[in-house]
Order: structure tokens, then sequence, then C-alpha cells
């Protein structure tokens, strides 16, 4: 088996039986592209079925050199997942990468926004123009429903539910789950759609597709961040911030005023309370009201 023939399969496999988003097959396909490059550079003549843990480690020894311990670790991932796949469909009988060492790594969390300054970033955004109030509608959304990018794109006219209170999401692994979503949301979502998205050449395939560009078809990942990039300089925010600095923002401002974690799970939809524990940070003064108000020795 050649590396190019098994990559593909291995892209099927994550699209078809996993259910994983282009975006993330390309990320683990990009890192096995990174072990072929490093056997290519070093002439080593090695199949995805014939290479041992020693040709790991060299290449993982390699790499350590140019890229962070989380990097590393990401790597490392992504190939043992890739000859996890080998076995599964018999072409290997064990996984070259399950003895090597994945660099020890911090949780790193992402910068949170305060409410303030989610509301001077919204509040920056320039109404007389024709993206403006789609603007405003995505960065509400976002906000109010802790959605992922790649999920704030994909929306649906048809996945609105307001009438409910609900929007339909198709999550990781085309998991759906409904999120409520604010009253006001919804005020600048239906303005959008009245006053702006009415007035465009919709392309053909993107008659659903809530958020549009000036061309009639879906916004790019790349584009919700370039806006997001252009507000923070505006408002002279010295912050790294991307739309997942937003959904971690909705995430820890509702753990603040007391939401569930559990209630804050399903809405973001982690498949695990594990991940949600380490995506919203909790800070001390929150625990300490927890203990406060919940345990029974009272002062």
């Amino acid at each position: 088996m050649k590396w190019n023939e098994s990559i593909l399969d291995y892209s099927h496999y994550l699209k078809i039986e996993r259910g994983l988003s282009y975006h993330t097959i390309q990320n683990y396909i990009r890192d096995v592209k990174k072990l072929v490059y490093f056997l290519d550079e070093e002439k080593i003549s090695s199949s995805p079925i014939g290479i041992n843990e020693e040709l790991i480690q060299k290449f993982i020894y390699t790499i350590a050199k140019e890229i962070s311990p989380r990097s590393q670790a990401r790597i490392i991932s992504g190939l043992r997942s890739f000859f996890d796949y080998l076995i599964f469909e018999n072409y290997r009988a064990s996984n070259p990468t399950d003895l090597i060492e994945t660099p020890k790594i911090g949780v790193k969390l992402p910068d949170t926004l305060s409410e303030q300054e989610i509301n001077s970033l919204i509040s920056a955004i320039d109404l007389s123009k024709v993206e403006g109030e789609r603007n405003r509608a995505m960065l509400e959304t976002m906000y109010s429903c802790g959605l992922r990018v790649s999920e704030l794109i994909d929306l649906k006219i048809s996945d609105l539910f307001f009438e409910e209170g609900f929007i339909k999401i198709v999550g990781k692994g085309n998991k759906e789950r409904f999120v409520p979503i604010h009253s006001s949301a919804q005020n600048y979502i239906m303005l959008y759609i009245n006053e702006i998205r009415s007035h465009l050449s919709i392309k053909k395939g993107f008659e659903d597709t809530l958020f549009l560009n000036r061309r009639g078809k879906s916004l790019s990942r790349q584009m919700i961040f370039m806006i997001l990039k252009a507000l923070a300089i505006k408002i002279n925010l010295n912050k790294k911030i991307s739309p997942h600095t937003f959904r971690h923002s909705f995430a820890t401002h509702l753990l603040k005023n007391g939401a569930d974690l559990r209630a804050i799970q399903q809405m973001l939809g982690h498949e695990s309370i594990t991940t949600t524990e380490v995506y919203v940070h909790l800070d001390t003064s929150y625990l300490k009201k927890i203990v406060e108000k919940y345990h029974p020795i009272k002062s």
C-alpha cells in the first residue's frame, strides 16, 4: 500500500464513517503528509504498513526542533488516529505511535471577553454599510448561542425555530442539537433577513443559507475572522480574538451567572462533561460562591 492511496482511503473514512467536517479532515491529513514529506526528505523508503516506531520517533525528534510541544502533541495524536484506522482495516497489527510519549502541555484557555468588550465590538459595526446588519446579526447569534464558526456559516433559515425560541445546529460528526436563542438575536436576524438578505441575488444552492456574502453565497471562515479582527482594531482591543473567543465567552458568562455545567455542555454540543470543564475556566470567585451557597455547613 502506498502513502497516497492510504491517505485517500483514510480521508474517505473520516468523512463517511466518522462524519467529520472538511476542515477537520484536512487537519488530520496534514499531519500524515508531514510524515510522508519527512520520509521523502530523508530518502527513506517505508510504506504505511511497514513503518516502525523507530522511524516515527526519528520524525518526531526532527520536527520537535521547529515546533511547540502543543503542535508536537497534535501531530502525534493525528498519526495515532491514522494508524488506528489501518489497524481497523486489517492493514496493520499494531500502532507504531503507541509507545511514543506525548509532550506534556498545560491546558491553554482562549482569551475571554467581558460583556462590555462584546458590547463595544458589536456597537462598532458600521450599520450604514450593506454588510452591517448582517455582521451585527452574526455576532449577536454567536454570543447568544455559543456557536462554532463552522456552525455559524452553515446555519440555515430552515434551522430557525423562533416561535419555540430555539435554533437547530448541526455540529461535529453531523450531530444535531437545539440551542436557545435570545430574543434580541432573533430580532437582529429577522431585520437582516427582511431588510438586507431579501434584496440579494442569491446563487443556486444557497437559498436556505442564512448568512450570505455580497455575491449571494455562504461566507468563509476566514471572512468571519477578518470581520472580528477589524472590529477589534477599531475599538483598540488588545486581545487576540476569534469566533472561538465568543463561544468561550458565552460559556464563561453563563457559568459565572449561575448556569448549570450540564446545561452548558448540552448547548455547546460537547459529548463529555470533561471537555466543558476544561473549556470553561472556573475562577476562584465562582467556586467560592458555589461552596457558600450549597455546602451544608453555614456560617
